[in-house]
């Protein structure tokens, strides 16, 4: 890397630059981070893209900002400038080459009082997920993009976004289908009231890739809310909407890579600012080389400098640059909109060590935030890994608070699928993976689910069996970790049929939510009405949101420890389980107990088989239908179905 740092100049508050004229577009075209405050802990090292800008030297106009250094890349359009704040207000920043001189007004604002402070998503939450695209379109003007005029961008100037040319077209499922900040905005109380306490969208960020944009995961500007969205504004308004409806946001990033599309693609600061290989080259999807003692170097390069697909290019951050970069950027979104938590996309894909100082960084400045990663392995060591502070045996320490729990998605849908079973089989596959808990560090920063964006519909994979789908939601309700619920699995949501199989297919419209729409799965009258597919939707939306209201006052769910129990049936000299699983969240003066039947026959409670735990009959409420119940040898439990009762403890 050829970027020494190099001090080009320093400010003199003295100097008149009042003749100075501001920049042009062309002189200076980007300055970001958009914005800073006071009292952050976070360096704020600009980076300035502008026609030449490396040649020029740097100074400010004005007390309230310091030029401390000034650092040149190998392109010559860019500069990394070092910042000392001192004061909030509007600043000039003057760049200035022979006889040419021009500025380009800085703001820094008072930073919010309680930020640092503020608290994030944690076990008494249950996390709505949503892809926004496809949930709501509140405002069909902005179907088309950006058609003229300026958007807030959170600095002194306004941004004219590029031309969009990803068009909307809902009977394709890969195009964009119009779901926007305004859709969200619009049906904030029908997420509220299902018992979410917060809501992570996929990215809202600029992707304008040709095709395939909608899901947002290929990145075209980091300080920008796709125009098809909304703006930075809106985004804002939504944040604080969300937060008046006591809901948290969490903001989903992704630092592995970017699009094509992206606007240094062609003319990057550096040399080595994503990765770059004589030809293409696939990342291989081997996480294991982190921590595997036999790991060949070569793997674990193409495990780190692969790109995801073509069209998602490999970030580098090794670069230093880079890595503050992005540093800067989640910390300015959090400050700038007020989120309250990150999620990160394809966590192990990224360089390990860099990976470490950036979390470092974001909970340095907001040490109270939570950030979960996408750490897509069933090996539970593995897993384990990536949870900050796990004691491994090379000393890494990745610093990242939560981990996503994949081994208890794939064992929770597998046994929901299987009725004739063996020993190691149906409920037992739940049973085994709690049994690993000693693997992880903390349990409580654990994200737990069903399903998400990248899987099936579990209605589908579940055979359209709405008792399973109340399975599903009663594990996701009442076991360890911060649950996670996917949009629509609490309306039995299955992948379109008049298309091609794909990804985009999964990712269906939320029906209501565009003007038109026969169905609106968002009113309750119209659940009840709805037919063919959504039948059974209001009975399985009313299932949900009684286990997730009450879900939000239960100590003992949220905070408790777990105590399970796995039943085994004699069949002749086999010994098999009867795929039931039994368990008890508590703490020292409530419990929850829990009976999965998923077998195909009714079962009988044997209550003297849990005598460890309480001894004698328990009296408690059916936390679904709130009934009375006395837990008792004889109870009988339904085939594929569950029972929840809360009880105190004696």
């Amino acid at each position: 890397m050829l970027a020494a740092a190099v001090l080009l100049a320093v400010a003199c508050s003295s100097h008149d630059y009042s003749d100075v004229p501001e920049a042009s577009p062309e002189q200076v075209s980007r300055v970001e981070p958009l914005c800073w405050w006071t009292g952050m802990d976070t360096p704020l090292q600009l980076m300035v893209q502008g026609k030449r800008i490396g040649s020029f030297d740097v100074a400010v106009e004005g007390r309230g900002l310091k030029v401390k250094d000034v650092h040149r890349a190998d392109s010559p359009d860019y500069l990394f400038i070092d910042m000392d704040v001192r004061s909030a207000g509007e600043w000039n920043i003057v760049f200035s080459c022979g006889e040419l001189s021009f500025k380009y007004p800085y703001v820094i604002r008072e930073r919010e009082k309680g930020s640092r402070e503020r608290e994030s998503f944690s076990t008494a939450d249950m996390i709505y997920l949503i892809m926004p695209d496809r949930f709501a379109d509140g405002d069909p003007a902005n179907d088309r993009g950006w058609v003229g005029g300026t958007y807030d961008d959170g600095s002194v100037r306004g941004w004219n976004p590029p031309s969009t040319p990803d068009a909307v077209d809902r009977t394709d499922p890969v195009a964009r289908h119009g779901g926007d900040l305004a859709g969200l905005l619009s049906h904030l109380d029908y997420i509220a009231d299902l018992g979410a306490t917060a809501v992570w969208c996929t990215p809202l960020l600029l992707d304008n890739q040709d095709y395939e944009s909608y899901h947002g995961y290929a990145c075209a500007d980091y300080y920008h809310i796709d125009p098809r969205f909304g703006d930075n504004a809106m985004y804002r308004d939504f944040v604080a909407a969300a937060h008046s409806k006591g809901l948290k946001v969490i903001m989903d990033i992704v630092t592995n890579h970017c699009g094509t599309a992206h606007w240094w693609m062609g003319n990057p600061p550096f040399e080595d600012w994503y990765h770059v290989s004589d030809k293409y080259m696939q990342m291989n999807a081997l996480f294991s080389v982190y921590m595997d003692p036999n790991a060949a170097k070569v793997d674990r390069q193409r495990q780190e400098s692969g790109w995801f697909v073509p069209s998602m290019p490999d970030m580098n951050l090794d670069n230093p640059y880079l890595l503050k970069y992005f540093q800067q950027w989640a910390v300015w979104w959090m400050e700038y909109a007020g989120i309250d938590g990150l999620r990160v996309d394809t966590y192990p894909y990224n360089e390990p060590e860099p990976m470490s100082r950036w979390c470092k960084a974001v909970t340095d400045e907001y040490p109270r935030v939570n950030i979960v990663g996408e750490c897509w392995d069933y090996n539970i060591p593995q897993l384990a890994y990536w949870q900050k502070d796990n004691p491994n045996a090379d000393g890494f320490n990745s610093n990242l608070p939560s981990i996503m729990d994949f081994p208890l998605e794939h064992a929770m849908v597998s046994a929901l699928c299987e009725d004739n079973v063996w020993w190691d089989e149906g409920m037992t596959r739940i049973y085994t993976v709690l049994a690993q808990d000693f693997a992880y560090r903390d349990l409580s920063h654990m994200m737990i689910f069903f399903a998400n964006h990248d899987h099936a519909r579990t209605a589908d994979v579940l055979g359209g069996d709405i008792r399973r789908m109340k399975l599903a939601l009663t594990l996701l309700a009442t076991l360890r970790g911060i649950p996670q619920l996917y949009y629509g699995d609490e309306l039995m949501f299955r992948e379109r049929r008049d298309c091609i199989s794909h990804d985009g297919a999964k990712r269906i419209d939320f029906p209501g939510g565009w003007a038109g729409d026969g169905v609106d799965l968002f009113d309750s009258e119209g659940r009840a009405a709805a037919g063919g597919p959504y039948a059974e939707s209001s009975d399985l939306h009313d299932y949900a949101r009684a286990l997730f209201q009450w879900r939000k006052g239960c100590k003992a769910v949220q905070q408790g420890k777990t105590l399970h129990f796995l039943s085994r049936a004699n069949e002749g000299s086999r010994n098999i389980t009867d795929n039931t699983y039994a368990y008890f969240r508590y703490t020292e003066d409530e419990a929850v107990f829990v009976y999965i039947n998923n077998s195909l026959g009714e079962r009988t409670l044997d209550w003297g088989h849990y005598s460890e735990f309480v001894s004698g009959p328990a009296e408690g409420k059916n936390v679904v239908t709130g009934e009375p119940v006395t837990l008792q040898d004889g109870l009988t439990i339904p085939a594929k179905s569950a029972l929840v009762v809360e009880f105190k403890r004696p």
